[in-house]
Order: C-alpha cells, then sequence, then structure tokens
C-alpha cells in the first residue's frame, strides 16, 4: 500500500533508514547527476526525511549538497557511539562522516541536520560503495578502478589502513563479514565473488567464485540470522544465496531470477529469511530465503526508472507485524522515493 512519496531535485540511488534507536523515523536519501558536456561535473546531494507510515507523512529534515553519492551508509548499532553518523562514498574519490544531530536555529529550528566530521580523501578514482565494520572502528571502501581501501575510523580522523588491488574493473560491492570482521566480501564488474582476510597486510585472497555470475557483481550482504549464509545480487537477474562453511569456497549455492539486475538486497530487521531487492529495470520485490525453495512473495512496481535504492523501517515493538513492516524506494531517473507498505500475508 502506499503511503507517501517526495521528488528530488537529482537522480536518487540509495535510501536508507537509520537503524539507532530514537531515530528510527529518520529516512537518508542521496543523489547523483551527471552534468554532460564539454565541463561535465558530477553533483549530489544527502536528503533526511522524518518518515511517519502511520498518518502517511513524509517531511523534509535536511537536504546537504554535495558531489555525486554513489552510495550512503549508517553506522551500525551494535557500535554503541551515541549519536548515529552516515558516511558517503563520492564520485570525487572521498569518503565523508556525518553526524545526525538536532538544530535550534535558522529553518530547521528544532529538527535534525547532518554535520561533517570527518574526511579522507581515498584515491584519484571514484568511491562506489562503502560498509561500515560491526564496531564503527573500520570502514571498507571499493572503487571504480578496481581496487579495495580499508580505513580506520575514530571520531577525529579516517585514516587509510589498507589498499589492495581486488579486481579488474569497477567494484560495485565490498561488506564485512558481520559475524566475523576480519573477512570482507567484494564484487564486481569482473563477474568474481570474493573474499579476503585482512589480519593480514597486504590482504589474503581466501577465496574467489569466477563461474557462477554470468554478469558483474552488484551487491553482497551476510546473513543477519545465519553465519554461513551470504547473499549476492547480480546485472545476470540472479540472487543467489550462499554456504561458505568451506573456507577454500562456498560450498554450495541456490538462486533465483528476479527478472532485473539486482543492485541492492535489505534483509528484514525481524524476519529471517526475508529480503527486499530493487531490481534495476523490474521495480523491487520481496524474496523469502526460508525453505527449500526460495519465492518470490511480492513484487512493487510503482517507479517509472531503475530502481536503485531500497531499505526497511527498523524498530517495531513486536516481530512480523505487518503495520511494522515500512518500505522505502528510490528510483534513478524520476528522480523519486516512495514509502510502502507490503500486502503479502508473510507478515500475518
Amino acid at each position: 500500500m502506499d503511503v507517501a512519496h517526495f521528488y528530488l531535485d537529482g537522480n536518487t540511488d540509495a535510501v536508507e533508514f537509520c537503524p539507532h534507536d530514537s531515530y528510527h523515523h529518520v529516512l537518508a536519501a542521496s543523489t547523483y547527476t551527471l552534468q554532460e558536456g564539454d565541463n561535465a561535473s558530477r553533483s549530489g546531494s544527502i536528503v533526511l526525511f522524518d518518515v511517519n507510515a502511520g498518518s502517511g507523512q513524509l517531511n523534509l529534515l535536511h537536504c546537504l549538497e554535495s558531489t555525486g553519492i554513489f552510495d550512503i551508509k549508517w553506522s551500525p548499532v551494535e557500535a554503541n557511539i551515541g549519536r548515529p553518523l552516515l558516511a558517503q562514498a563520492d564520485s570525487d574519490g572521498y569518503v565523508k562522516v556525518y553526524g545526525l544531530e538536532s538544530s535550534s536555529d535558522g529553518p530547521e529550528e528544532k529538527g535534525l541536520v547532518l554535520r561533517e566530521g570527518t574526511s579522507e580523501k581515498i584515491s584519484s578514482s571514484m568511491c562506489l560503495c562503502l560498509d561500515w565494520s560491526p564496531s564503527a572502528t573500520s570502514i571498507v571502501v571499493g572503487l571504480s578502478d578496481g581496487s579495495v581501501s580499508l580505513l580506520s575510523h575514530s571520531e577525529a580522523e579516517l585514516k587509510i589502513k589498507q589498499e589492495w588491488k581486488a579486481h579488474d574493473f569497477e567494484l560495485w560491492a565490498a561488506s564485512f563479514d558481520t559475524h566475523q570482521p576480519h573477512l570482507i566480501y567484494t564484487g564486481s564488474d569482473d563477474c568474481k565473488f570474493s573474499c579476503w582476510d585482512v589480519r593480514d597486510c597486504p590482504s589474503k585472497l581466501v577465496f574467489r567464485n569466477s563461474k557462477e555470475h554470468k554478469m558483474g557483481v552488484c551487491c553482497i550482504t551476510k546473513s543477519v540470522s545465519d553465519p554461513n549464509v551470504v547473499l549476492t545480487g547480480s546485472y545476470d537477474e540472479h540472487i543467489r544465496v550462499w554456504d561458505i562453511r568451506s573456507i577454500s569456497k562456498p560450498v554450495n549455492q541456490s538462486s533465483i531470477c528476479l527478472g532485473g539486475g539486482v543492485w541492492r538486497i535489505k534483509q528484514h530487521p525481524h524476519v529471517p529469511g526475508l529480503v527486499l531487492a530493487a531490481c534495476m529495470h523490474n521495480g523491487f520485490a520481496l524474496v523469502d530465503l526460508r525453505g527449500e525453495e526460495i519465492k518470490i512473495v511480492e513484487t512493487y512496481n510503482r517507479h517509472s526508472s531503475l530502481a536503485y535504492g531500497a531499505d526497511w523501517q527498523k524498530g517495531g515493538s513486536k516481530e512480523g507485524k505487518r503495520e511494522n513492516a515500512v518500505i522505502a524506494t528510490c528510483s534513478f531517473y524520476d528522480r523519486l522515493v516512495r514509502i510502502w507498505t507490503p500486502q503479502s500475508d508473510i507478515f500475518a
């Protein structure tokens, strides 16, 4: 069921609900707009919203202008670092970290704003993706030249700890193993899915699969509920579920075709095995990974452009309650953010 929508000034590529207590109503959206011509430039922004699905409201809180942004991520709740932090990966090769703070003056009186904290120039290449370690003491970044940067993070500074060439082409996916944070997964336009052990310097390759993905790897996420499961999404339109109990390579893999390139995968905060997928040319899908057969339980096609960003609202008093299943999605060229609730009886 549609709840609310909002048109932004730039091409919208990511939406992220804040996972921190007291801020579950805060949604961040990022944009990336290429100004073509003789003096080509990339512009972007981060826009904060106050989401109240119960009253059907999506209210603008704050807009922060930037260069073109490819990815944003909130700091993990497990870090317990006080105020929520939001990190961005941008087209100028920077990683920047903002703090979510209350504002008591100006047009955002008594609202919430993002204040820039630390930043670091990573490379002359573009920063395409990033992920926080569970402790929020590190950030991993994937770059357009196929390399990876591992940053140390503190309130005072971001600092490059390691850099290594991981892939042959653009690296669109880089994520920590939430159960074993010394492991980092990467995926690229070279169709390779890799795992690295960062306890060594340079990082040691644990495994690499070059055969299963028929096109580039767009996203990787570790299962929240099962320490042996990793999910990947690819331009080849498949979401894959990997069993990684073998140290040398994944021992098992199952998949389902979603009819569009799988750009982003988000796990439900309370229902293990239920994921939300942004399927580029085929809208959005809710996928049930539980049981022997993977199945699509619901689709959402109210966007008319590339489906890039998707996230579940965090929080909720009871697991699996439909009224707590609120979703934000965004699409690129129509510059649209939508808030909606699933209609599937999977939450009943």
